[in-house]
């Protein structure tokens, strides 16, 4: 004989009538995850047909990757960079790297860590007027042209009044094709600028394909590392903007020329952070 515990109901004999509670309806009413997607854009609440994605979330996903193999592919517009900076009064210079076409530049990193040589003779034969600068500033399309067109401009003309008035020199704004980020080192050393900044494109992720990346270094040179450069990320419109990006590099380069370092030594307070307001 089966004995059945006290205060249980009896069990069924039938599978049938068997409990199972994946088989039961999901409760109804709207998804509370999806009250969350206005606070990000990472991808929550993507919701599933059967075992499957919808069919929404799975061309939202295809779009977005071709939107970023089209950033990485793009042909860079350097006018639209350098049209803004000149009207605005700068003074901006075009450059080269080793990499000769976009393919090379994305086969062969170490190309884009390169000046050309025509490059490096203008650079020499204008020493008396560019070189011993504060700043020396570096922009190109990186892995993103997207970005920088669309980013770079509003960052410096934000950015470079701000230094401008705290007294900083400043070289041209060197506009530079298939670059790297370490090919600041090299600019920065051949016009012993105190710091070097550089804007490129960065890598794009699945719906960020126009986010620009700004990378600077204290006292440039072939010995500095990654771990001697301060980055900050994701300027744009959906990311950090123009504007507040470019007040952080202002406070940062700053802080740097206080401290004589950048990177891991480079210590700054961060800003006490704003409330924010849920609805």
């Amino acid at each position: 004989m089966e004995f059945q515990p006290a205060n249980q109901p009896p069990r069924s004999s039938s599978p049938s009538q068997s409990l199972d509670v994946r088989s039961q309806p999901a409760a109804s009413g709207p998804d509370p995850w999806n009250s969350l997607c206005r606070f990000t854009d990472a991808r929550i609440a993507l919701g599933r047909a059967g075992a499957s994605w919808r069919t929404q979330t799975l061309l939202d996903f295809r779009l977005a990757h071709a939107q970023a193999r089209d950033a990485v592919a793009k042909a860079f517009d350097a006018d639209r960079v350098e049209q803004p900076l000149r009207a605005a009064g700068l003074e901006t210079v075009r450059l080269t790297t080793a990499a000769t076409s976009r393919e090379e530049f994305l086969r062969r990193p170490d190309l884009g860590r390169q000046l050309s040589a025509p490059s490096r003779q203008l650079l020499t034969d204008h020493l008396a007027r560019w070189a011993d600068r504060d700043l020396v500033v570096m922009v190109s399309d990186g892995l993103s042209s997207l970005a920088t067109e669309t980013q770079a401009a509003p960052t410096l003309l934000a950015l470079l009044p701000l230094l401008l008035q705290a007294g900083w020199t400043l070289s041209p704004v060197f506009i530079v094709p298939f670059a790297r980020v370490k090919l600041q080192d090299e600019l920065g050393a051949l016009l012993r600028a105190r710091h070097a900044l550089a804007l490129l494109g960065e890598r794009p992720g699945l719906g960020s394909p126009d986010s620009l990346g700004a990378y600077l270094t204290y006292q440039p040179g072939p010995a500095k590392t990654d771990a001697d450069r301060n980055c900050v990320s994701n300027i744009r419109a959906q990311g950090l903007p123009p504007v507040p990006a470019a007040a952080k590099l202002a406070c940062l380069l700053q802080q740097s020329a206080l401290q004589g370092c950048s990177g891991v030594l480079l210590k700054v307070d961060p800003p006490a952070p704003t409330p924010r307001l849920v609805n």
